[in-house]
């Protein structure tokens, strides 16, 4: 059993310069609220599905603007591509494995079909949000263990407030640089000009990438010096694994913004030791609910309201250190997992790793 797990702040690691919010978790940001569904049943299934609300659960009648964008597209979120287009976001977003894409948003299709019967005829129909990572080192995934309960326990469970990390939901089976991870969250709150105006930016990642010799935390190569204790450890190695990351905030951006934020977020992925494998997907999904686009409108213009370009580098910033805080959330917060096959994958070891970040304090 692992020792008892610590948030990477809690080690003494604090990533970047801005400040968290309450929870720093995708949930400071108003409106937003993360559920998740966790199956670990017998030996080999561990699996589940992790859902977020973007604009208090109603989402359907009140769109929010979004965006994306994918740095490696060996992965999936269906229904990107018709948020590219559109700019707008009017599901709940999934996250669950490779193999149950199709279950989840069927499951989600009839969710929604139960909530809002106008769907398909007097309203337009839906194309849910359902991103994936491949499980299958420690989950069974050809046994498809996902069906429509898991999927409404995970919506119905939303909720604001703080987010469960590890092994839970859709990271349940989730490998991170040969440790186990799984999901992660943080937030900032981030100032912008001189009159003290500020927002919130949150992110939650699924996390499933990388080897050990390339982790960093903080900038640190502590998979390099973690790794001699491991060689007794089989690992995956044919699969480089994914990421699926979300961000959010209430800032007043529109979705071609919300794509360029959403392009920094892979430069987060990055500073922890990713380089994009072959045969990897880092996808992103993004989105503001400071503005939302009733499904019904009176008249034919709608008003938003947005923020300027010039004011987008602060945002930029958070994004990227928001993310790598929420990748390191997602190590620290995993336990050790036994799975399909008899496959063993550690927690990252936090006394060791307490003592790197100790020993290069001054450096941090």
């Amino acid at each position: 059993m692992s020792q008892q797990r610590k948030r990477v702040r809690e080690l003494g690691l604090s990533i970047g310069r801005f400040q968290p919010g309450p929870l720093n978790a995708i949930t400071d940001v108003k409106g937003v609220s993360v559920g998740h569904c966790t199956l670990i049943e017998g030996t080999d299934v561990r699996t589940g599905v992790t859902a977020i609300l973007p604009n208090s659960g109603d989402v359907y009648h009140q769109r929010v603007l979004g965006g994306g964008f994918v740095l490696n597209g060996a992965g999936e979120v269906s229904g990107l591509t018709q948020t590219m287009e559109w700019g707008l976001i009017e599901t709940p977003i999934l996250l669950t494995n490779t193999l149950s894409v199709g279950k989840c948003s069927d499951s989600l299709v009839k969710y929604m079909l139960n909530k809002h019967p106008s769907i398909g005829n007097r309203h337009d129909v839906v194309i849910p949000l359902v991103g994936e990572c491949d499980d299958s080192w420690l989950n069974n995934i050809a046994k498809t263990s996902i069906r429509y309960e898991h999927v409404e326990a995970a919506l119905n469970s939303a909720r604001g407030g703080p987010v469960a990390e590890g092994n839970v939901g859709g990271g349940t089976g989730m490998i991170t640089c040969d440790f186990k991870a799984g999901i992660g969250t943080s937030s900032r709150v981030v100032p912008i000009g001189k009159d003290g105006l500020s927002f919130t930016l949150g992110v939650l990642v699924m996390s499933n990438f990388g080897e050990m010799q390339d982790l960093c935390f903080g900038g640190l190569h502590v998979g390099r010096r973690l790794e001699p204790d491991y060689k007794s450890y089989v690992r995956r190695r044919e699969n480089y694994g994914s990421i699926i990351a979300i961000i959010a905030t209430d800032a007043p951006i529109n979705s071609i913004q919300l794509n360029r934020l959403s392009k920094r977020v892979a430069l987060g992925i990055g500073r922890t030791g990713s380089y994009a494998g072959h045969g990897s997907g880092e996808i992103v999904v993004g989105f503001s609910n400071a503005n939302t686009v009733p499904r019904e409108i009176k008249g034919d213009i709608v008003t938003l309201k947005e923020l300027l370009d010039q004011k987008l580098n602060p945002l930029y910033a958070a994004a990227i250190e928001t993310t790598e805080e929420a990748i390191l959330n997602a190590l620290c917060m995993a336990e050790d997992m036994s799975g399909y096959d008899d496959h063993i994958v550690p927690a990252i070891p936090l006394d060791k790793l307490q003592v790197i970040l100790d020993q290069a304090k001054d450096l941090l």
